[in-house]
């Protein structure tokens, strides 16, 4: 499609981050720090991706097992102080295999992502998705968005794709891997909030006594429950507790038409779980429906073919490589089609490190990933996909943009140290300690 006659505004940055998640939200905030002009879009009216629309618990941060230790830091610290500052959070030890979660409250934190961003100088547009994008051999430059005023010629010294689905990458001809492949992804999940529980009546049973009774409603035919597992836990608001039970298969959650369906039936879904925990549940007696996350949670689409690919052996070896980025001691989580999830785990105390080359498409110029669309295996990606380590990945891209641009060279060429001593100044933690 020629754009060129649609296009009402042209816009020139240095940095532009597409994807205002976790990933590309640190992303544009370190670049930004680092004194780039940078600019991002995101298609909402709010930022976070995944951790507004979505969760209320950051998982990464910390390790699961007997030592609990903290992996993550740097300029993600800042929006945990901020957090904390509210009391917006919580640190919750987490019994589903995960490690210590900090738990939050995403209308709080859609306000500390906008702070960060403010304080980094950096621009931003809302309510804006990528329509295409303008190449030149490997070198991308620039993406066409459109929103309510129109479409929107943006050019840019460097990109960085935190879109989850890789789109910037996919449109520039880019490969990836994931959707089309012969390992199905990850399922999808519509999580949902519950008010007026009795807290003190819900420590009357286990997890494992859910499940049992999961187990039994299916059993009396009275109940659909595909997943016989899933977590409810409490939040940042009294009587309020938060769910992760219902899940979906779909081929392709980039196929927008399988992608509306699953939205249809995961809102079906979450209404009959409530019902069962109603019913079956000490202490949600007398709960009441509060919401469903903004849309479905989607785990895994595209996954760009990198300079390096993480795997499997990777992770289960808790491997380190020298161009280090950010730390990972999570466990692959497979929320696979069927009614279970997949669990294998990394010796006790033991950490990967996540190589920048996961971060650069193979052959690109001026193009960076961050967040789940990185290159990893599909089990890598189970673990990696945390948003402790999207924020640590996009706090490696934003500041790797900026060397990109001080020192005139595509990502794949800057010198591997001075990224990590940028990131070792801002308190990012790269190796065991």
């Amino acid at each position: 499609m020629n754009y060129e006659k649609r296009i009402h505004r042209r816009m020139k940055t240095e940095v532009l981050v597409i994807g205002g998640g976790s990933a590309g939200s640190m992303a544009a905030i370190a670049s930004g720090k680092e004194g780039k002009k940078t600019l991002l879009v995101e298609r909402y009216g709010f930022l976070g991706g995944t951790s507004t629309t979505i969760l209320d618990t950051f998982y990464g941060f910390y390790i699961p097992g007997i030592s609990n230790r903290k992996v993550v830091g740097g300029i993600p610290d800042q929006l945990l102080k901020k957090l904390n500052e509210r009391n917006a959070m919580l640190l919750r030890p987490n019994t589903y295999g995960a490690g210590t979660g900090i738990t939050y409250d995403p209308e709080v934190l859609k306000v500390v992502w906008e702070e960060l961003m403010s304080e980094a100088s950096v621009d931003v547009l809302l309510h804006s998705f990528v329509a295409d994008v303008v190449t030149e051999g490997n070198k991308i430059n620039g993406v066409i968005v459109v929103n309510k005023s129109g479409f929107t010629l943006i050019e840019a010294d460097i990109i960085i794709d935190a879109s989850g689905d890789a789109d910037v990458t996919a449109l520039a001809g880019f490969p990836f891997d994931g959707i089309g492949s012969h390992i199905p992804v990850q399922s999808l999940t519509t999580t949902f909030r519950i008010g007026n529980v009795n807290e003190e009546r819900t420590k009357l049973f286990t997890k494992n006594q859910m499940w049992e009774w999961m187990r039994q409603a299916n059993q009396s035919g009275k109940y659909h429950l595909p997943r016989e597992e899933g977590s409810v836990h409490i939040t940042t608001l009294p009587g309020v507790m938060a769910t992760n039970m219902v899940r979906l298969a779909i081929p392709d959650p980039t196929d927008i038409i399988e992608l509306s369906k699953a939205e249809i039936q995961g809102r079906r879904q979450a209404l009959e779980y409530f019902r069962f925990m109603k019913d079956y549940l000490p202490g949600y007696e007398q709960s009441v429906f509060l919401n469903f996350s903004t849309q479905i949670g989607v785990r895994e689409t595209r996954r760009v073919i990198g300079e390096y690919t993480l795997t499997k052996e990777d992770v289960l070896a808790a491997r380190k490589f020298e161009d280090a980025i950010v730390l990972c001691g999570a466990p692959i989580e497979d929320h696979h089609n069927q009614a279970g999830t997949k669990w294998e785990y990394l010796p006790e105390g033991a950490t990967y490190q996540v190589p920048y080359r996961c971060l650069i498409p193979k052959d690109s110029d001026n193009l960076l990933v961050a967040g789940r669309c990185l290159s990893a295996t599909h089990d890598a990606h189970a673990s990696v996909r945390s948003m402790g380590q999207c924020m640590g990945m996009g706090q490696a891209a934003g500041i790797a943009a900026a060397l990109s641009i001080d020192q005139d060279c595509s990502p794949a060429k800057i010198r591997i140290e001075d990224l990590q001593k940028k990131l070792i100044s801002y308190g990012a933690i790269l190796e065991d300690v």
